[in-house]
């Protein structure tokens, strides 16, 4: 009878744990990857055309599935976003992400060396990229996040009396040098968009109706609870001319009850409010965060 109760009492820790893990979510960053260039002169001849150039592509492309395959992020492509990044307030709020980031192959390099002897041949290939990056947080326009790495790819055939691969130029290792290098990089990228708490805005505010940014795609749920926020006051560091927010003051709690939308960039949530007065004609002063 004890061994009976005492795996009753087993399953139903493990159902409560379970529980506990299906429902710990977390909130989706919305990322722009704003641009990607290929600052190096590879495969840059006479009719080099910028936005079909294959090292940019190929780094684009590697770095949004890294961040696609962590689950933690929507992404926003949205290029040319260089002007917009130096700009202040509105400017970047209309960019319509948490974060955008700044890429850039700094350096690219292909060799092949082989090894000629009387029963056999060895051929080498090896690349070498090297990548940098920028993050910056959109709401203070702020770099919070910047840094360069290499990494490096090779293959390797022998013949021995003709009998062996015969190794012809791999495309492939250009994708798995710029892999490395990104690798190396995109661990500190998502720590660095985690650290801070998930950020949105309050909409509209009419007859007892409140609308949020954000929906299902972010992981925001029926029943989901934020904390209403208004905005600290703006200061500027007399040393560097940097403006800083101080930290906001909690008026009140806002409960999900549903959700609309068909894109991330469009999905807004609609909510139930305990708390202070909110003055409706200037929203743009108040900004939610997950409890």
């Amino acid at each position: 009878m004890k061994k009976v109760i005492l795996c009753l009492m087993a399953l139903a820790v493990l159902g409560t744990s379970s529980v506990f893990a299906q429902t710990d979510k977390t909130l989706k960053r919305k990322v722009a990857i704003g641009r990607f260039t290929n600052e190096t002169q590879y495969a840059k001849g006479l009719f080099y055309d910028r936005d079909n150039d294959p090292i940019r592509k190929q780094a684009l492309d590697i770095l949004s599935a890294k961040l696609a395959s962590s689950g933690k992020f929507i992404l926003l492509e949205r290029d040319g976003l260089e002007e917009l990044v130096a700009e202040a307030g509105d400017g970047m709020q209309k960019i319509g992400a948490d974060y955008i980031i700044l890429g850039s192959v700094t350096k690219f390099g292909r060799k092949v060396e082989g090894d000629q002897r009387v029963f056999s041949q060895t051929k080498t290939q090896t690349v070498e990229a090297g990548v940098s990056i920028r993050l910056v947080e959109v709401s203070s326009g702020l770099i919070i996040y910047s840094d360069e790495a290499s990494g490096f790819a090779e293959t390797t055939s022998k013949q021995t009396l003709g009998i062996g691969g015969s190794a012809g130029y791999d495309a492939t290792l250009s994708d798995k040098a710029i892999s490395s290098a990104l690798s190396q990089l995109v661990e500190n990228i998502i720590n660095k968009c985690m650290d801070k708490p998930w950020r949105g805005y309050l909409l509209s505010v009419d007859d007892g109706s409140y609308v949020i940014s954000g929906g299902h795609t972010q992981g925001i749920e029926p029943g989901s609870t934020f904390t209403l926020y208004k905005k600290g006051k703006v200061v500027t560091n007399p040393q560097n001319g940097v403006k800083i927010e101080l930290p906001g003051t909690a008026v009140g709690t806002l409960t999900v009850t549903s959700s609309f939308g068909d894109t991330p960039e469009t999905e807004i949530s609609f909510c139930t409010y305990q708390g202070g007065n909110i003055e409706a004609e200037a929203l743009e002063n108040y900004y939610i965060m997950e409890k």
